[in-house]
C-alpha cells in the first residue's frame, strides 16, 4: 500500500476557490497531483457573505480536483483572509517551578496558552500565535529555547486575530461540503511560504499578495513574521473602476485589465483603440488604452499607498528594521503590465514578482508556477507540515473497504490511514503549531456540531 502523505489546500478566494493536492517527491519538492478551480460565489473581499453559494462552489473545485488526481479528498487546510484580520505584538513570560530543569515543549505550550488567554474585542478570536524571540532569565534573544535552563521564560509574539462569526463560516462551508478542516492559515503567510526564500526572510522582506479581493501583506525580518495586514482592495476594485469608467459591463472590464490593461499610463499612445461589440444591437464602443491605464494606475497607486503605509508602520525606516530583499509581488494582481515598475516607482524598493515554482517538482504543469496559484501551493505546504493523509486513492479504497463502499466516503475512514509511517523530530514551531491547530479544530467541530 502506498503510504505517502497526500497535502490537500483550500484557497478559498473572493475571485476563485483552488483545490490542490500534492505530495512531497523524493527530492523534498512538491509533486501536484491534482487541481481544481471554480468561479467563487459567496465571498466578498475574503469574507464568505453566502454559505449555500460557497458550498456549491467548494463542492465543484473539490470534484474537479478529485477527477484530475485520482484520490478522494478527506480534511484541507484552509487559508483565512479579509479585512476584519489585524495583527498585534505581545510578550509575555512564565515563571518555572525548577530553574535547573531543561525546557521542554511543555513549557512552550504553557506559555502559549497563557497568551490565547489574552482579552480580545468582542467577536474576536485569536487565529495565529506565533513566537518570535525568546528570552531565559533575562538573556539575550534566542530562537530556540529547548534544552535551556532558567527560571523565567519570556518570549515576544505576533498574535493574528480574527472575526469568530467568519472564521467559523468557513468552517461551516467547508464541513457542509463534506469535508474536514485540518487545519486554518493565514493567507498571506502561505504565499509567504510558497513565494520567499529562507534568505529573503532573513534580510528583510515583505510579501504583497494582490488578491481579487484583498491584497495581503506579510514582513519578514531575521527570519521572523514581524507585521501583517489585509487590505479590504484587490483586482475586482480595478474591474469595478473599468466598468464604471468605459460604461461597459463586468466580463468585458476583467477582459479589459487582462489583455490590455497595464498599471503604466505613459506607455500608450493616444491612438491605440480598441474596440468592444456593444450590447444586444447596440453599435461597438471604442476605447482609448491610455484612458484604460488611467483607470487602472488610479487604483493600484491607491492600493500600493495603503500597502507602503503599513510598510512604514512596521518601521521599515528605522536602519535596524530595513527590509533589504525589498517587496515581493504575489496573487493574481502580480500578472498586470508593469505592476512591478510603478511598486518600486512608489516605494523605492526592490521588487521582483514572486512565482511558487521554487517549490514545484521539475515535472510540475506551467501554470502552476503563475503566481494566481501562490496561496494554495502554500496551503498545499502547510498540510504536508501537518503530517496529515488528506487525500486516498480512490483504487485504495475500493481494494479495502468492499463493504463501505456504499456509504458516504467522507464518514467512514480507514483506521490505517491515521498512521505516520516514521515520526519526524519536532522543531520548536512544528510542535507550536500542531498543538495549537489540535485545540482550534476541535473547538471549530465543537461549535459547528452544537449548531446543528
Amino acid at each position: 500500500m502506498n503510504r505517502d502523505n497526500i497535502a490537500v489546500g483550500l484557497d478559498i478566494g473572493t475571485t476563485k476557490i483552488v483545490a490542490m493536492i500534492g505530495k512531497k517527491n523524493e527530492y523534498g519538492k512538491l509533486e501536484i497531483l491534482g487541481v481544481g478551480k471554480s468561479k467563487s460565489l459567496g465571498v466578498h473581499r475574503g469574507v464568505v457573505n453566502n454559505i449555500t453559494q460557497t458550498i456549491q462552489s467548494i463542492q465543484q473545485a473539490v470534484l474537479e480536483a478529485e477527477n484530475d488526481s485520482g484520490y478522494k479528498i478527506n480534511d484541507v487546510v484552509v487559508g483565512i483572509a479579509g479585512q476584519h484580520i489585524r495583527s498585534i505584538q505581545h510578550s509575555d513570560y512564565i515563571s518555572r517551578q525548577n530553574a535547573e530543569e531543561v525546557i521542554g515543549d511543555m513549557d512552550i505550550d504553557a506559555l502559549i496558552g497563557q497568551v490565547h488567554k489574552l482579552a480580545m474585542l468582542p467577536g474576536e478570536e485569536i487565529i495565529h500565535v506565533l513566537p518570535q524571540e525568546f528570552k531565559i532569565d533575562g538573556q539575550t534573544e534566542t530562537k530556540e529555547p529547548i534544552g535551556m535552563s532558567g527560571g523565567r521564560l519570556e518570549a515576544s509574539f505576533h498574535v493574528v486575530v480574527g472575526q469568530a462569526a467568519s472564521i467559523r463560516n468557513i468552517g461551516r462551508c467547508v464541513k457542509s461540503s463534506g469535508l474536514e478542516l485540518s487545519g486554518l492559515t493565514l493567507e498571506p503567510l502561505a504565499s509567504a511560504d510558497a513565494v520567499l526564500s529562507q534568505e529573503e526572510k532573513e534580510a528583510g522582506v515583505a510579501l504583497i499578495d494582490i488578491g481579487g479581493g484583498t491584497t495581503d501583506l506579510a514582513i519578514f525580518k531575521d527570519g521572523i513574521i514581524r507585521h501583517t495586514a489585509v487590505i479590504p482592495f484587490g483586482g475586482n476594485v480595478i474591474t469595478e473602476d473599468i466598468k464604471e469608467g468605459c460604461s461597459i459591463i463586468e466580463k468585458q472590464a476583467e477582459l479589459l485589465k487582462v489583455k490590455f490593461g497595464s498599471a503604466w499610463p505613459g506607455e500608450n499612445k493616444d491612438n491605440e483603440i480598441v474596440s468592444i461589440p456593444g450590447l444586444r444591437g447596440r453599435e461597438p464602443k471604442e476605447i482609448s488604452l491610455k484612458n484604460l491605464s488611467k483607470i487602472i494606475h488610479a487604483r493600484v497607486v491607491e492600493i500600493i499607498e495603503q500597502v507602503y503605509a503599513e510598510i512604514k508602520l512596521y518601521g521599515h525606516e528605522n536602519p535596524k528594521k530595513k527590509l533589504i530583499a525589498g517587496i515581493v509581488l504575489t496573487g493574481g494582481g502580480a500578472q498586470l503590465k508593469h505592476i512591478k515598475q510603478l511598486v518600486e516607482y512608489i516605494t523605492g524598493m526592490d521588487t521582483r514578482i514572486g512565482y511558487p515554482n521554487e517549490h514545484l517538482a521539475g515535472s510540475s504543469d506551467e501554470e502552476l508556477s503563475s503566481p494566481l496559484y501562490a496561496t494554495a501551493v502554500g496551503l498545499v505546504m502547510n498540510s504536508i507540515r501537518n503530517n496529515t493523509k488528506s487525500a486516498t486513492p480512490f483504487v485504495e479504497m475500493k481494494q479495502e473497504e468492499p463493504v463501505i463502499i456504499k456509504q458516504t466516503v467522507v464518514e467512514e475512514k480507514p483506521v490505517v490511514e491515521e498512521e505516520i509511517e516514521e515520526p519526524q523530530p519536532e522543531t520548536t514551531e512544528s510542535k507550536i503549531k500542531k498543538s495549537f491547530f489540535d485545540k482550534y479544530i476541535e473547538k471549530i467541530k465543537e461549535f459547528l456540531d452544537n449548531a446543528e
